[in-house]
């Protein structure tokens, strides 16, 4: 049985993101992502403007005028949502944790795929994959996707950004675009990362809370590690103190998004403190420009 908070959780962020993917978003999804392959529609009589290679030159050699063929996009797509859920994604210092902005990106993306008629899965992962939900159609199957990431109570805290990559080569023959969604606080994934994104569509997003960056103003700070449980000391009355902690901070996440864009995929940045449609959308007009 799911808590009254869940299920407020989960119709809000449903109602939300339906209409988000109605209005904002209508047409933006089905324009960037494209079907992976053409399939035979049908052979009509040729007219004007036509393109000279589509020309049927059998059926045209047996009915004395010119003929071409027309072929139609394979528009079903397969969607895979790739959702870190370690420790870290307890961490909020606003109105949302990483884990339910997370749940939001996986909302909307979700919402666009089944929108268009695409199958949606997903894949929650810690440091090795906990759950596997199989790509499928349909309303409902969107609300099970959604209830997961929110209710789901992982076994471990740590980050395996390599294994859940490994997990969808092994689970996902064929081509899918796929939406890895985490704070990307691991090392050492960028190989796996390239192997990734030449067999699927990676798209890469990376969720951010504006407290990770800054100690507060004064004050004994004990900063938890969310994953590994270690906890450090600062002396946020020193003001070299803070500097030093917002430059270490910010030097790792510049690394983490400098290894995103050395493998080749697109990375969207999303912020607790900030709205996930807003960064989805402009990412959604960024490569509608990029293909003309």
């Amino acid at each position: 049985m799911l808590s009254s908070e869940i299920i407020k959780k989960i119709r809000k962020i449903h109602i939300k993101s339906g209409r988000l993917v109605n209005t904002m978003m209508a047409g933006q999804y089905r324009s960037v992502f494209r079907g992976s392959g053409i399939e035979f529609e049908e052979v009509r009589e040729y007219t004007p403007g036509d393109e000279v290679k589509s020309i049927d030159w059998k059926v045209s050699a047996r009915l004395g005028r010119p003929f071409i063929k027309r072929y139609c996009e394979e528009r079903e797509l397969i969607v895979i949502l790739l959702v870190d859920m370690s420790g870290s994604g307890d961490f909020g210092t606003g109105e949302s944790r990483k884990r339910e902005t997370a749940a939001e990106v996986a909302c909307i993306m979700a919402f666009n795929a089944i929108r268009n008629n695409d199958k949606v899965g997903a894949i929650l992962f810690t440091d090795r994959v906990e759950k596997y939900i199989p790509p499928k159609k349909g309303s409902a199957h969107v609300w099970r996707v959604i209830r997961e990431i929110l209710t789901f109570e992982p076994a471990f805290k740590g980050t395996g950004i390599s294994d859940a990559l490994g997990y969808l080569g092994r689970v996902c023959r064929k081509k899918t675009v796929s939406f890895l969604i985490s704070d990307f606080l691991v090392k050492d994934y960028l190989q796996p990362l390239k192997l990734a994104g030449r067999r699927h569509e990676l798209i890469g997003i990376m969720v951010s809370d504006p407290g990770e960056f800054q100690l507060p103003t004064g004050g004994i700070v004990h900063v938890q590690d969310f994953e590994t449980g270690e906890i450090l000391c600062f002396d946020a009355f020193d003001i070299n103190t803070r500097l030093q902690f917002e430059k270490s901070r910010k030097l790792e996440y510049r690394k983490n998004m400098d290894t995103l864009r050395s493998s080749g995929i697109d990375c969207i940045e999303v912020s607790t403190a900030g709205s996930a449609a807003d960064a989805l959308t402009r990412y959604f007009r960024y490569r509608e420009t990029r293909k003309r």
